[in-house]
């Protein structure tokens, strides 16, 4: 007779699913309450376990499961942050709001420029008219001083 692996594997050719161990496991125990006896053990064990196969397909094309169920969890999941969440990041923002206050008024509008406006050092020392050395010192500087005063927190 066949090992269990390779009528497994033999299983999971035939009917192209992931259950193939779930399949040839029920039609041993269907076989063995019955107490059915035959020439080719192994060739009745795999068509059982196939026909079952072919069973669970159609019953699931009836009913519709063949949607993964992690599909429909994702279609019901909430995907906002827990309210916790929320009121750390809150505390948070208003902590670096803090920080950046701190800043010299000049380091301020340069972090700023970079950080939210997105300008690129060349395009905030052009519209500054300082050197691009200097504006990548002030937004270290700003660097420096937020880290600290989140981290001190």
């Amino acid at each position: 007779m066949l090992g269990w692996a390779r009528l497994r594997d033999q299983i999971a050719r035939h009917t192209r699913r992931d259950d193939a161990e779930d399949l040839l496991h029920d039609a041993w125990v269907g076989l063995a309450e019955r107490q059915v006896v035959a020439d080719n053990a192994a060739a009745l064990l795999t068509r059982a376990a196939a026909n079952r196969g072919c069973d669970a397909w159609r019953r699931e094309r009836r009913v519709g499961t063949g949607v993964s169920i992690d599909l429909a969890a994702d279609a019901l999941a909430d995907h906002r942050p827990l309210q916790d969440e929320v009121l750390i990041a809150r505390h948070r923002l208003e902590r670096l709001r803090g920080g950046v206050e701190h800043l010299s008024p000049r380091t301020r509008q340069i972090f700023l420029m970079h950080r939210l406006d997105g300008l690129k050092y060349r395009e905030i020392a052009e519209e500054l008219g300082i050197s691009q050395s200097a504006v990548e010192k002030h937004v270290a500087r700003a660097m420096s001083h937020l880290t600290d005063w989140m981290e001190n927190w």
